[in-house]
């Protein structure tokens, strides 16, 4: 009879896989309503930030009246950037978090989408300097505030294509996962879709309706608002999780 090894293989969640045990599956559990909550503050402060900061300041149109605005609330203006970079420090541990929870599904798509969602998360930060270079542009030159403006929209659409493949991968992981609803996963695959389509006409096609930018995110709001509170409020089924955790080790 052969010997067994007294090494255990490492789990997902850097713990012996074999000795997997309820209790300890306490863990990715609390960690997966951290995401939640960490999430839902990534949608407050994407859809709030701008429109009590960036939105109060900008006149599509008029570059000069945009230039004055900005002068005269500088601090509304840096408010808005910090409120996105306080966005992007929360991706960070959800994108962790996600990645950690789906890895037993498929480690290489899990990774795949973890690596598109920090190309994203980089080119947006990145992204912040033309919001800076629009509040440091002269009031008298209100030309470059505009250009700034635009590359800031440029730079954004950029970043989120890259999310959108990150969900498109997300969503395949939850939809084959077992112990989160496959309806996640359909509807953030839907959503991934709708942030690469939208991207691209918003690169190629800037005067393209705004219409079509609300019809093409729309379905994303409500998919990441849906994954988002199901991780905060019912995160991930333990017992399925479990069987998803015994079948990687047992592969």
């Amino acid at each position: 009879m052969a010997v067994k090894s007294p090494i255990h293989p490492r789990g997902p969640w850097g713990r012996p896989a074999a000795r997997i045990t309820r209790a300890r599956l306490v863990e990715p559990a609390r960690y997966a309503r951290i995401g939640g909550a960490l999430y839902l503050v990534i949608i407050v402060a994407g859809i709030v930030g701008p429109l009590l900061t960036r939105e109060r300041l900008v006149v599509p149109g008029n570059a000069t009246a945009t230039a004055d605005n900005i002068a005269a609330s500088p601090e509304l203006w840096r408010i808005g950037i910090a409120v996105d970079v306080v966005m992007q420090l929360c991706d960070l541990p959800v994108m962790l978090i996600l990645f950690l929870l789906l890895a037993p599904v498929n480690k290489n798509v899990a990774l795949l989408a973890l690596l598109f969602n920090i190309i994203q998360t980089a080119t947006l930060v990145a992204n912040q300097q033309s919001l800076i270079a629009a509040q440091l542009a002269s009031p008298e030159h209100p030309g470059l505030t505009d250009i700034a403006i635009d590359a800031y929209s440029y730079g954004e659409a950029l970043g989120l294509a890259f999310f959108g493949f990150t969900l498109l991968g997300v969503g395949y992981l939850i939809r084959h996962s077992g112990y989160l609803p496959w309806i996640l996963g359909l509807l953030a695959q839907i959503a991934g879709v709708g942030y690469v389509v939208n991207s691209f006409i918003l690169l190629v096609a800037p005067d393209a309706p705004e219409l079509a930018s609300i019809a093409l995110l729309v379905p994303a709001f409500v998919a990441e608002l849906s994954l988002a509170l199901w991780l905060l409020i019912k995160g991930v089924d333990a017992s399925r999780l479990e069987m998803q955790l015994r079948s990687v080790q047992v592969t």
